[in-house]
């Protein structure tokens, strides 16, 4: 709680932050997207996964909108919002596709899945513009496919969680929404409260658009809904720190050390809800989770 409160108290003061301020900010996101992430995905076991985040990310814009009003910063340009609300659009898409994955699937296998592809885009990106990896990122994206390789492939017959698992094909795709959310936003610059205020507003708009297509019925009972509060606001608060951290400090130092949620979601899934791993999808998972700072580290 008091490095929470620290990075809060960081992100909304005008002074120049402390040095550690963005391994601070980035760590708080760590735990607080891990938690975000299971109770999306838990809530999305009851209710439509489109509905639940579009419900989420109200939540979210209200409580943004309330630190940012209490800021009192100027907004930040008009490309900087237009660049976040287009992180916001294609990044809310992917977050109800990725609940979807989580709640049809094992969390413990789709939650690294989407973080390794989250990780390995933006790296690969800033590759193109800088130059061929070092030997970490090469260590890292042979680790990932061997990882990858693990978590999917099917299983003997007779074993629990025989054949693929369900959820893989959707976090994959979530994934390349999360490395395209990291892309984007890192174009957009000014205040991290007001830019994590736009990207919801277009979270919401992409995921009400899909709702209205999908022609989900419009209801969450009392558990899904609060499951929604927790995610939208653990959500909202993690991005506004991340965007922060990526302002004050390195985007590869971010992504990095943020794409490591997925552990804190393994660890919740495997406490609360009792899941369990065959052995070579153990060793996958721990070699998913090792190869993201691989990856990142380049």
């Amino acid at each position: 709680m008091r490095v929470l409160t620290s990075c809060f108290v960081l992100l909304l003061s005008p002074v120049v932050p402390h040095q550690f301020a963005p391994v601070a900010c980035s760590v708080t996101a760590v735990f607080l997207w891990g938690a975000a992430d299971f109770a999306g995905g838990y809530g999305s076991r009851r209710a439509n996964a489109f509905v639940l985040t579009a419900f989420s990310h109200v939540c979210a814009f209200a409580l943004m909108f309330a630190i940012a009003f209490a800021q009192g910063g100027p907004l930040p340009s008009n490309p900087s919002m237009a660049w976040a609300f287009v992180a916001g659009s294609v990044g809310g898409f992917a977050l109800a596709i990725f609940y979807r994955a989580l709640a049809s699937g094992q969390m413990g296998l789709t939650a690294p899945i989407a973080a390794l592809l989250g990780a390995a885009i933006p790296t690969l990106a800033d590759i193109a513009v800088e130059g061929a990896p070092n030997r970490w990122t090469i260590t890292g994206f042979v680790l990932a496919i061997v990882a990858i390789w693990l978590i999917t492939r099917p299983e003997p017959e007779g074993k629990a969680n025989a054949g693929h698992p369900a959820g893989v094909g959707a976090a994959a795709l979530a994934g390349v929404g999360f490395a395209t959310f990291y892309l984007c936003i890192h174009r957009a610059h000014g205040s991290p409260a007001w830019i994590a205020v736009a990207s919801r507003v277009g979270s919401f708009t992409s995921t009400a658009i899909a709702v209205m297509v999908v022609r989900a019925p419009l209801r969450l009972d009392r558990p899904s809904a609060g499951f929604g509060v927790i995610a939208g606001s653990f959500d909202i608060l993690a991005s506004a720190l991340f965007i922060y951290a990526n302002q004050h400090g390195r985007l590869d130092e971010a992504v990095v050390i943020t794409s490591l949620y997925p552990a804190v979601t393994v660890l919740l899934a495997r406490v609360v809800l009792k899941e369990h791993f065959s052995r070579w999808r153990f060793v996958g998972l721990l070699a998913a989770l090792a190869a993201v700072p691989l990856i990142a580290a380049g």
